[in-house]
């Protein structure tokens, strides 16, 4: 039996969205370029991301987890918190989901490093998780950014790992050129209308067996 009535538990959760959604839009007044929306993703996108996983996904990697709507999602679908790796580059961001999930391991740091947080966290072997879901905004990125983000998440994905990204755009935030060079496919799935502002969700997989080896980066 709960301690805490329904009543109780829904003023809660309402208060803690809106903590969510402040602190989330004070970090895109901050720096707009990086965070690329103005609210944190719905619900209802978080349900068709998360209809994008395979059926029985064991480790799963979060890139971008904002204020944690897809971290709850991945929760609530059966994902052990033990088998989420939540990767957040804003340091306020990173403290919020912290607190909100503490039994999921969540790092401070940047998605084009993914390879080496995975060995340096011991989260998973290298080439053995299932699927990645992607918070990133992909369409505002240049095309080398994109480059080494998706060179670095297919490094740790299984051979048929999925990257799951959303957009706010009309079409597939990446090139069929950039596509074609790192030998992916990409099939849009499910697009969530009354997300503000709709956004569509798309799905990258390799169309072959080779492993696409990471690219490293060095901070200046």
């Amino acid at each position: 039996m709960s301690l805490v009535d329904p009543p109780t538990r829904d003023c809660l959760a309402k208060a803690d969205r809106v903590t969510g959604n402040w602190t989330f839009f004070r970090q895109w007044l901050k720096n707009p370029l990086a965070i690329a929306a103005l609210s944190p993703s719905s619900r209802r996108l978080a349900r068709e991301m998360i209809k994008q996983l395979p059926e029985h996904a064991g480790r799963v990697i979060e890139l971008g987890g904002g204020t944690g709507v897809f971290t709850r999602a991945l929760l609530d679908r059966g994902v052990l918190p033990g088998n989420l790796l939540v990767v957040e580059l804003n340091e306020e961001l990173h403290r919020l989901l912290q607190e909100r999930f503490p039994g999921v391991k969540v790092v401070c740091g940047d998605a084009m490093e993914l390879h080496d947080i995975i060995v340096r966290e011991r989260f998973a072997e290298v080439g053995s998780v299932d699927a990645i879901l992607s918070g990133l905004g992909l369409l505002s990125m240049s095309r080398g950014t994109q480059r080494r983000i998706l060179s670095a998440a297919f490094s740790v994905l299984g051979p048929h790992g999925r990257f799951i990204q959303f957009t706010y755009g009309p079409a597939s935030p990446v090139s069929r050129e950039l596509l074609t060079e790192l030998g992916l496919s990409v099939h849009r799935g499910g697009v969530a209308w009354r997300n503000v502002p709709p956004a569509a969700v798309y799905v990258y997989t390799r169309n072959r067996s080779t492993s696409i080896r990471a690219v490293r980066t060095h901070r200046r």
